[in-house]
């Protein structure tokens, strides 16, 4: 299975396993000029976005290089431009979590990392 393909499986057990555990998907792969939200959900008045990741190879542990302060910049921002499109969302509190999928498992992370300024 190549990487794209990959990718999009693991979106779509992230999806399933974040409406499993109540929460609504209102957007998939929204992308801006900085960067990409791979979902966006919301879980009750909050706004959630998602980051996936889908490793065979590597591990939780290894998430701190995948998702790194550049990589969780890019998600701010994009976050912030889907905000200002999506006025409705504007003034609900948000949350930025990670599902690291594996072969054997699906882990949700909330409130993985926070918005700051660098």
């Amino acid at each position: 299975m190549n990487k794209v393909s990959s990718g999009k499986k693991g979106e779509e057990q992230a999806a399933a396993a974040l409406e499993s555990a109540g929460m609504k998907i209102i957007a998939k792969n929204v992308r801006s000029k900085e960067g990409e939200v791979d979902i966006v959900a919301l879980d009750g008045e909050t706004v959630v976005f998602v980051e996936v990741k889908a490793w065979s190879v590597y591990g939780m542990e290894d998430l701190q290089y995948g998702i790194n302060a550049q990589k969780q910049q890019k998600i701010i921002k994009t976050a912030n431009y889907f905000l200002s499109e999506n006025r409705k969302y504007s003034n609900m509190a948000i949350r930025f979590d990670v599902v690291f999928i594996n072969k054997n498992s699906v882990t949700h992370l909330a409130s993985a990392f926070t918005e700051r300024v660098l």
